[in-house]
């Protein structure tokens, strides 16, 4: 029998816990597609969420936490470009260790930052409520799911379409994709390699702090450790999974969200299901669905990945 309230509750919060996984693949596939492979997504994220949800908690606005996130997450992946295309360091060690670095600065600013130096931990200060848009909430089923949702989400809706015809539709997406490819004939087009690079290392950085600001201002509004939950190492995961394509990356993150809701719902049912087992069954399932896309892609012989994806560009080599 078809339970109505079941999937409304299920749907919902598959759309609520794929949002910031959305926002953090959308900003690797960016950053990647530029040639420039960042695997500190995680750090990023997480210092999105501690200072993002620190500067709502003392300005006492969401919007400015957000800024902050974003800003802070954009310093951090101006740190990684700066290593990789400036000093040309290996990018896998280079994004490494900014997700240690990343990991270690938001405990450690978590446990310090707060009323008079009181842990933030367990606080819960303003956030993103969710708003019913009119007419649309209204729909069976879908409104209540999709159009119930908060404002981090709703922005959501309207990036994904637009990264996606700015990457495919338009003369600076075209020059990325150069970028991304062939470097050296991107170059000799007249197009600047390094600050293209730059330029979408930050952005895609500026992406990932939204996922975490999405996570400590709306999803769980709070702070707590390891509040991302391993997001930043599906998101490049998740990249895979889209073949670097925006709007494949929107089902990657609606899988992941679909196997947490029902994670939820069986452990509110009771089930006797370990809770530990639950837990890891989203993380199992995105491996599961990576080991086949990439089966699939290498079965079928088309390939996704930039050509110059983790490869330094030296314009003074012939």
């Amino acid at each position: 029998m078809f339970d109505v309230e079941l999937w409304v509750s299920i749907l919902a919060v598959t759309v609520r816990s794929g949002t910031s996984l959305l926002y953090a693949t959308l900003g690797e596939v960016l950053t990647e597609r530029s040639g420039i492979l960042n695997l500190g997504v995680e750090g990023v994220m997480i210092m999105g969420a501690v200072t993002g949800f620190a500067a709502t908690y003392h300005s006492g606005s969401a919007v400015v936490g957000t800024l902050v996130a974003m800003v802070v997450a954009a310093l951090l992946a101006a740190i990684h470009a700066f290593l990789t295309v400036s000093l040309r360091a290996d990018q896998t060690v280079s994004g490494l260790a900014l997700s240690i670095f990343g990991s270690g600065l938001a405990s450690f600013l978590g446990q310090r930052l707060g009323p008079a130096g009181k842990p933030l931990v367990g606080l819960i200060g303003p956030k993103f409520a969710r708003v019913p848009l009119p007419f649309l909430s209204d729909l069976p089923v879908l409104g209540r799911s999709f159009f119930r949702a908060d404002a981090l989400t709703y922005l959501l809706y309207l990036l994904v379409p637009l990264i996606w015809f700015w990457l495919y539709r338009t003369r600076p997406g075209l020059h990325l994709r150069a970028v991304g490819e062939n470097p050296r004939t991107a170059d000799a087009m007249g197009v600047n390699v390094t600050a293209t690079r730059y330029l979408y290392t930050i952005v895609g950085g500026m992406l990932m702090g939204l996922g975490g600001a999405h996570l400590s201002l709306a999803y769980t509004p709070g702070w707590a450790e390891g509040l991302t939950g391993g997001r930043g190492w599906i998101a490049v995961a998740m990249v895979i999974f889209a073949t670097w394509n925006p709007l494949r990356a929107v089902l990657g993150a609606l899988l992941f969200g679909s196997v947490t809701a029902v994670q939820f719902r069986l452990q509110a049912a009771g089930t006797t299901i370990p809770a530990s087992f639950l837990g890891m069954l989203p993380y199992f399932f995105t491996i599961v669905v990576l080991v086949f896309i990439t089966w699939w892609e290498t079965f079928s012989k088309r390939v996704g990945a930039p050509a110059a994806l983790g490869v330094p560009y030296i314009r003074e080599d012939k």
